[in-house]
């Protein structure tokens, strides 16, 4: 060592400091990869981006070009030749489109909070060993996570309760994983005992805890969570498809599914299609990256609670 900082300072081996985006040291057991192990795995996740991202592109292309260049291409567009928004203007001026978009919004908005508030008081009662009746609620939920009613029962429950083309028959039978609630009780757990009874010789209740400290201290795993929530009230078409009969209140999913699947033509812009001015398939891939959109945008920003948030709160406890 003294070897080393003897000799002049441009002479002396520089350290490098790994940056932002540079790999992480190695441990010293495990060997250095080979040309051959890092080409292979450059080829596999280039396919598997290729593979993800293709078919997104061939849909957002084909929803941004005109009744004309979709019918030369004979349906899909890969390489586009121009680019318009008739297709999104027309399904976002009225109609059955925008309709059902509002009630996705509006549904994932509203169960998203009450799912998140139910689940949180949950797992903080949980979480406090020795509450009242802690052990057999804990058994009981465990228990709901093997065994179900079933769905002709459920439904007679929805039906008897009067929730049938109802909102909260989007909500309520939904509202709360038992999973997310145990992933939360972990995750509240991990914290500090110490800083909780500081809290209460301080003077403060359980109410002001979980407000003051307990939630801001789980930001990363409320951030997952809530993130679970929100794609499961955006992605959910079932509940719709069985509760609902009204055709005015169903979500943008079950919409899609009828433009897609069964062929059917959105109301309000029947005129157009028969007349030319726009494609049946335009409207499908457009009505399709609208359902995609919200959850794509939100991924990225919660990206960074999920390793926190999920490993500690699976782990601990």
């Amino acid at each position: 060592m003294s070897a080393v900082l003897d000799k002049p300072a441009d002479e002396r081996p520089t350290v490098r400091k790994p940056g932002r985006w540079a790999a992480p040291p190695r441990p010293t057991w495990e060997e250095e990869p080979s040309k051959a192990g890092l080409a292979g795995k450059g080829l596999a996740l280039g396919f598997a981006c290729f593979a993800i991202l293709f078919p997104l592109w061939i849909v957002i292309v084909t929803s941004l070009q005109t009744k004309k260049t979709i019918d030369e291409a004979g349906g899909l567009v890969v390489i586009p030749k121009s680019i318009t928004f008739v297709a999104y203007r027309e399904l976002l001026g009225g109609g059955q489109v925008q309709t059902a978009a509002l009630v996705s919004v509006g549904v994932t908005l509203v169960g998203t909070l009450f799912s998140m508030t139910v689940s949180v008081l949950c797992a903080y009662g949980l979480s406090r060993v020795g509450s009242l009746g802690h052990r057999w609620i804990l058994m009981t939920l465990l228990a709901t996570m093997f065994f179900g009613a079933g769905l002709i029962p459920t439904y007679l429950l929805v039906q008897a309760l009067g929730l049938t083309d109802t909102y909260l028959a989007l909500i309520l039978p939904s509202a709360v994983s038992v999973f997310n609630i145990l992933v939360l009780r972990s995750f509240f757990m991990g914290i500090s005992p110490e800083l909780i009874d500081s809290a209460r010789i301080d003077g403060a209740g359980d109410w002001r805890i979980l407000w003051k400290i307990v939630m801001p201290l789980s930001r990363a795993v409320l951030a997952v969570i809530a993130l679970f929530y929100a794609v499961g009230y955006w992605s959910a078409w079932f509940n719709a498809s069985i509760y609902l009969t009204d055709q005015d209140m169903m979500p943008l999913q079950n919409v899609m599914i009828q433009l897609v699947q069964k062929q059917e033509r959105p109301v309000g812009l029947s005129a157009q299609i028969n007349t030319g001015q726009l494609s049946p398939i335009a409207i499908q891939m457009a009505v399709m990256v609208m359902a995609l959109l919200p959850v794509a945008v939100l991924s990225p920003f919660v990206q960074k609670h999920f390793k926190k948030g999920m490993l500690t709160g699976a782990v601990k406890g």
